[in-house]
């Protein structure tokens, strides 16, 4: 199949926004708010499914909450850039389920991870015993979230309408 760049239409791109927003909408009302009748919009949510461009569905939680009250960011430096080094490191991140996001930068530092958890002290303790003690880490840098301003997780698929 194309890249959906070459493909997606005014309706498809309707239909991603609405999902973004409200995933919970129904077959029926998702046709009425795109101007389609349900099948041929069932057909389109298929499609996308099908071509990877809904990757999945899921709900967003509210972290406040949920008691998830700090929110760090750790910028990330590795001795070792090599392919074995990396996954390592990258296999040992993901078995830490405080660490909500992890990406691969340039610049400055290797890697930034999203780290989330209830307490200040429950954040030393996972810095402390185990962000300190992946492998091969060379540098860590935190800075915590004072305020979350821009939360929502919605991609920008505005470049995808001219």
């Amino acid at each position: 199949m194309k890249p959906a760049t070459d493909w997606l239409d005014r309706t498809d791109l309707k239909i991603l926004a609405l999902l973004q927003q409200e995933g919970r909408l129904s077959n029926v009302e998702l046709a009425e708010r795109v101007a389609l009748s349900p099948t041929p919009c069932l057909r389109r949510v298929k499609r996308l499914e099908e071509a990877g461009v809904i990757a999945f569905y899921r709900a967003e939680l509210d972290r406040r909450q949920l008691g998830l009250g700090v929110t760090a960011f750790v910028c990330i430096n590795i001795a070792d850039h090599g392919p074995k080094a990396t996954e390592l490191f990258l296999s040992a991140v993901d078995a830490i389920d405080e660490i909500v996001t992890c990406h691969v930068l340039s610049g400055q530092f290797d890697f930034l991870l999203e780290v989330v958890t209830p307490t200040l002290d429950h954040y030393a303790s996972v810095m402390l015993d185990r962000l300190g003690g992946l492998p091969g880490v060379s540098a860590l840098q935190t800075s915590f979230a004072l305020r979350t301003v821009k939360g929502a997780r919605r991609l920008p698929l505005a470049h995808l309408g001219s």
